[in-house]
């Protein structure tokens, strides 16, 4: 049987460039919400040699994710999920962005991981607003409800997420909260499922120059003055990131998070340390 290759959130962005960076022997499967632009992906994704197809599916729903690790079984067998869905603060509300992220991605681990053998990887992009969070908002007790009681994890959350007065900081608060879990979630599983020969990991971006990052640049660029480079990140350098750190070659890299970002998270606190000196 043929390799399969699973990108959730396929369609765009730093999903398709990891598909291109992914090799040309593996069937790539592509989902997301929209069928007209995974066609567009999956012809993209044709000329340049690959077995692609396109399956919607939207990750805030058990049935639909369970659907997709189906579908890819029937492909072939399941190497690789690059689970990159997910919604920014400008696109969803704070119940949203819990659903499609942070659910999304107990989903996603779970059903793929019930048909993924030894020698495979997944690996949930997160982000560096995970790195935001004091440490004393930051309560695992309420991540593990989101496997025991969905609702009452929202609920938890939610309340959290009022804090800030804006909608928008609401939503940012959200949003930091849902990919602080996915590194934690990530982690868990990896001690999970590392038994079984499934290798997990997460991997969180910076701002990256894709339709999502341009939506936050107005408020997400500032932490660009703390970076190396002070730059958003090109779809290309992560898609190529995502694509080595999920290759199943790479068979010691588990149980991370890595920190891609142009160094804008250790540049804001080394500043930080430098002010205080």
């Amino acid at each position: 049987m043929k390799n399969v290759c699973v990108i959730t959130g396929g369609g765009s962005g730093m999903g398709l460039a990891a598909a291109k960076f992914m090799p040309r022997d593996k069937v790539i499967v592509v989902s997301g919400r929209t069928q007209a632009k995974l066609d567009h992906a999956v012809e993209e994704l044709g000329m340049l040699g690959y077995e692609a197809y396109a399956c919607v599916c939207d990750t805030s729903k058990r049935d639909q994710v369970r659907h997709l690790a189906e579908y890819a079984s029937f492909k072939g067998t399941v190497k690789n999920v690059i689970h990159a869905a997910g919604v920014s603060p400008t696109m969803a509300d704070p119940e949203q962005i819990l659903r499609i992220n942070a659910l999304g991605t107990v989903y996603v681990n779970q059903e793929f991981s019930s048909v993924m053998e030894s020698d495979s990887v997944i690996l949930d992009v997160s982000s560096s607003s995970a790195y935001v969070l004091p440490k004393f908002l930051i309560h695992e007790k309420i991540y593990a409800l989101a496997e025991m009681d969905e609702e009452k994890f929202l609920r938890k959350i939610l309340h959290l997420s009022k804090l800030p007065r804006s909608d928008y900081e609401k939503a940012g608060l959200a949003y930091a909260f849902s990919k602080n879990f996915v590194v934690w979630y990530a982690r868990q599983c990896a001690f999970r499922y590392g038994s079984k020969g499934i290798r997990v990991l997460s991997l969180s971006p910076g701002l990256v120059s894709t339709g999502m990052g341009k939506c936050e640049a107005r408020e997400g660029s500032k932490i660009l003055s703390y970076g190396v480079q002070q730059r958003m990140g090109r779809p290309q350098e992560l898609g190529f990131a995502i694509a080595a750190a999920a290759d199943e070659r790479n068979g010691y890299l588990a149980g991370v998070d890595i920190l891609c970002d142009g160094g804008c998270t250790a540049g804001k606190k080394l500043k930080q340390k430098l002010s205080l000196s």
